[in-house]
């Protein structure tokens, strides 16, 4: 067996990206999975025609009592018949709560992890989110600050692709975006009457990690722009969304 310089275990966002930066770094990196390998051109199916999906794409009532019962309920717009292999099956891996405390905990065992299945949203954490607990003396005190941190967000962002306006929120750091999806006009009414309504308050369009401008070094990867399809939650064909 070969020796190694470091083992991440697990291959989901952390795990995967903590193996990317090891591996460009030089190291020799084992990564270990417990699940098995998903590979988009055989396991998405983003691009699967409606007159192929199995009961009009929906998982039987029976199958989400016996399989599903943690899964389904708080994400069942994305929890379907086509892409249930992505979902782990809650009765084969059942958990405790602390003092019958509620928390739906979903999960995904193969490459990448929830990294499939994440909804995308991107935000920045601000200054205030660091100094919280000193201020207001609960906790533990962060070790770091935004301008350490803020670096860092620069890197991640450049290369999974954040869309995104520049809204000069200091609540809420702008960041290296591409550029945003268009609000719709219903949302655009919307912004103008609740700021008008309410003022200092900002209806923003969402940062979300979906290229619309590809990169050099996002189309090396085989990546290209979102194709606004709307069917995320199937995996990405064209791998617009990072994962």
């Amino acid at each position: 067996m070969p020796d190694f310089d470091a083992i991440v275990v697990g291959s989901g966002m952390s795990g995967g990206w903590s193996a990317k930066e090891l591996c460009e770094h030089g190291l020799r990196v084992a990564v270990l999975e417990r699940g098995p390998e998903i590979k988009p051109e055989r396991d998405y199916v983003d691009q699967l025609p409606p007159w192929e999906q199995k009961n009009l794409d929906r998982i039987s009532q029976d199958e989400i009592a016996r399989h599903y019962y943690k899964q389904y309920p708080g994400v069942a717009y994305a929890v379907k018949e086509s892409n249930k292999h992505f979902w782990v099956k809650d009765d084969e891996h059942p958990y405790e709560t602390v003092n019958d405390t509620e928390y739906d905990w979903l999960r995904g065992y193969h490459t990448a992890g929830r990294s499939i299945m994440w909804s995308r949203q991107s935000y920045r954490m601000g200054p205030q989110d660091f100094t919280a607990n000193k201020e207001e003396n609960i906790g533990i005190d962060w070790p770091v600050r935004y301008d350490e941190i803020s670096p860092w967000y620069d890197y991640v962002e450049r290369f999974a692709g954040i869309a995104g306006n520049r809204d000069g929120l200091k609540q809420l750091p702008d960041g290296e975006f591409q550029p945003a999806f268009e609000l719709t006009c219903a949302e655009k009414e919307f912004k103008t009457r609740v700021e008008a309504a309410f003022p200092g308050r900002n209806v923003i369009q969402a940062r979300v990690a979906h290229i619309t401008a590809v990169t050099d070094e996002q189309r090396a990867l085989g990546r290209t722009n979102c194709q606004a399809q709307n069917r995320c939650h199937f995996g990405c064909s064209f791998k617009a969304y990072f994962s």
